[in-house]
C-alpha cells in the first residue's frame, strides 16, 4: 500500500461509522491518526456523548477484534492481562488470558480504578506485549487503547499516573454536539432506551485486518522534512521554558507528534507534512503531558489556552 492509499481506505470507515454515529468528525479523525500512527487516545467527555458506541463502530467498521473492559474500584491487574490458571485433572498451569488481549480495547471509565490496575496497561500500550509470570505474550500489532474518563464526578476517580498519560498519543475532550446534531440524535436513535449494537445500526466491516497493517506502514513512508521536524522540536521544548507550565512535553511526545503528523498527512491525501499538520494536533498531543504553574493555576489560566498561546508564538518554517 502506498500513502495515496490511505485516505480513500480513512473515507470508507469515516462513511460506514457515520451510518451509527451523528457528528463527532473530530474525534473520528484523531481515532484513525491515533490507529495508523500505532498510538493510544484518552476520551474525555460527560456521560451520553457517544463514546462507547464510537469506539464500538470503529472497531466494527475495521473488522478488529474489539474488547471491553469496564473499570471500577475493586478490580485487578490480573482481571485485565489474565492469569495462570491450576488444572486439578492434568497438574498444569493454564495460561487464560485477559480481555486485554484483542485489537481494539475499550479502556472505559479508566480513572474510576487504581493507579495499580492502571498500570497493567503500561506494557500492552508502550511494547504490544503482555507478561504473565514471567512469559511474554505477544499481542497484534494493531493494538489500540481508547480509554475514556468522566470528568463532570471526581469522588471516587484516581488521576492517571503521568506516566502512563504519557503512553497516550491524544486526549481528545469530547463536546456536546450542536442543536441540529441533537436533533438528528434524536430521530435516529429515539426508538429504544438501552444501546444498539453497531450491527443493528448497519455498521460492518469495510477493510480487512491486513490492509489495516499495510496502511500503518504506509504512513510511515510520509516526508517529513527537517525544517518540519525542527518546528516539532521547537514546540515541545518551548513546554519546558514557559513560566506557564511547571513540567514540560517529554521528548517521547516529540516523536509521538511527529509521527501523527505522518497520519493526518496522509489522511489528507499528502505524502509530505505541513505545518499545518503539526498546529493541528499540537493540543490533543500535549494537553494531557504538562501541568500548569501555579501563577497560572491562580490566574485561572487553562491547559489549552496556554499551548495556544505556545502554538502561535512559535515560528513556522516556510
Amino acid at each position: 500500500m502506498d500513502v495515496s492509499d490511505v485516505k480513500p481506505l480513512a473515507d470508507r470507515i469515516r462513511a460506514e461509522v457515520a451510518k451509527a454515529i451523528v457528528g463527532q468528525g473530530d474525534t473520528l479523525d484523531l481515532l484513525l491518526i491515533a490507529l495508523f500512527s500505532g498510538g493510544h487516545i484518552l476520551l474525555e467527555g460527560p456521560p451520553g456523548t457517544a463514546k462507547t458506541l464510537l469506539a464500538q463502530c470503529f472497531a466494527s467498521s475495521l473488522g478488529l477484534e474489539f474488547g471491553r473492559i469496564q473499570f471500577t474500584p475493586d478490580l485487578m491487574p490480573g482481571d485485565i492481562i489474565g492469569t495462570n490458571l491450576f488444572n486439578f485433572q492434568t497438574s498444569t498451569f493454564t495460561v487464560s488470558k485477559g480481555p486485554i488481549f484483542c485489537e481494539v480495547l475499550l479502556a472505559d471509565e479508566i480513572n474510576r480504578t487504581p493507579p495499580k490496575t492502571q498500570a497493567a496497561l503500561l506494557e500492552a500500550m508502550q511494547e504490544r506485549t503482555v507478561t504473565l509470570d514471567g512469559k511474554s505474550h505477544r499481542m497484534s500489532d494493531r493494538f489500540t487503547v481508547i480509554a475514556t474518563q468522566n470528568p463532570i464526578e471526581q469522588q471516587g476517580t484516581y488521576p492517571l499516573p503521568e506516566a502512563q498519560l504519557d503512553r497516550f498519543l491524544f486526549k481528545h475532550v469530547l463536546q456536546y454536539p450542536t442543536e441540529a446534531e441533537e436533533l438528528a440524535i434524536v430521530t435516529n436513535h429515539g426508538t429504544r432506551t438501552g444501546m444498539a449494537t453497531p450491527a443493528m445500526l448497519g455498521v460492518s466491516a469495510v477493510v480487512e485486518r491486513e490492509t489495516v497493517t499495510a496502511a500503518i506502514e504506509a504512513v510511515s513512508q510520509a516526508r517529513l522534512a527537517e525544517p518540519i521536524a525542527a518546528y516539532v522540536v521547537a514546540l515541545v521544548r518551548a513546554t519546558r521554558t514557559t513560566p506557564d507550565i511547571s513540567n514540560g512535553a517529554s521528548p517521547r511526545s516529540a516523536a509521538m507528534l511527529a509521527i501523527a503528523s505522518r497520519a493526518r498527512a496522509a489522511l489528507d491525501g499528502r505524502d509530505y507534512v505541513i505545518p499545518d499538520d503539526v498546529k493541528a494536533l499540537a493540543l490533543p498531543a500535549l494537553r494531557h503531558r504538562v501541568l500548569l504553574s501555579p501563577a497560572a493555576e491562580i490566574d485561572g489560566r487553562r491547559v489549552d489556552e496556554v499551548l495556544s498561546a505556545l502554538v502561535e508564538a512559535t515560528p513556522v518554517p516556510r
